[in-house]
């Protein structure tokens, strides 16, 4: 098997008024946070918004995995419904030091391209900002940061730039070149 320059760059937000608004898209998208901890859910989220860009690193974690991640507390799925069918999604994950991690975010395939992803990206960094209001025990949020590579989408890295985030590390790995998943073996 052959490998593959993989670029991976690190961005952040380090005050809330960094966060850039987006226009919002066209029809009736609403944006829901999934408060009841669901690892089938996430799981089809994951594979469905990862399965063309090589989201490979969750594919086989359990059920008990899945479950023991959504069950922290401050972890939270934001879920972007077009016309109520799942667009795509953003996840939260906060840290001790009051940094929160968007872990994951994306469109589900057909919905890219119609300005769902940078309302839903925006809504998402803006939830991060606000997740001490939701969570008491939490830390309130001083640093919002997410990182993308060069397997993500072609739009990835602009969308993140136009919602105020600011590059801060690059790395540049070789990886080993793998066929993308899909959503389900053999889609």
């Amino acid at each position: 098997m052959s490998n593959v320059t993989v670029t991976t760059w690190s961005l952040e937000q380090t005050a809330p008024t960094d966060l850039l608004p987006a226009v919002a898209p066209e029809g009736d998208v609403r944006i829901v946070r999934a408060e009841v901890p669901s690892p089938e859910f996430s799981r089809f989220l994951y594979a469905s918004v990862g399965g063309d860009i090589l989201w490979t690193d969750r594919l086989g974690w359990t059920y008990a995995q899945w479950q023991e991640f959504l069950a922290r507390p401050g972890v939270e799925t934001w879920v972007a419904y077009d016309r109520g069918t799942p667009a795509g999604y953003v996840e939260l994950d906060p840290q001790d030091d009051g940094a929160v991690e968007i872990v994951y975010f994306g469109l589900i395939p057909a919905f890219r391209g119609r300005r769902i992803g940078g309302h839903l990206l925006a809504y998402g960094a803006a939830r991060a900002w606000d997740l001490a209001e939701r969570w008491p025990d939490r830390a309130e949020t001083k640093r919002v940061w997410l990182h993308t590579c060069s397997k993500d989408g072609e739009h990835a890295m602009d969308n993140y730039q136009r919602r105020g985030f600011k590059l801060f590390d690059t790395k540049v790995e070789e990886e080993q070149d793998v066929a993308a998943p899909g959503p389900w073996p053999g889609a």
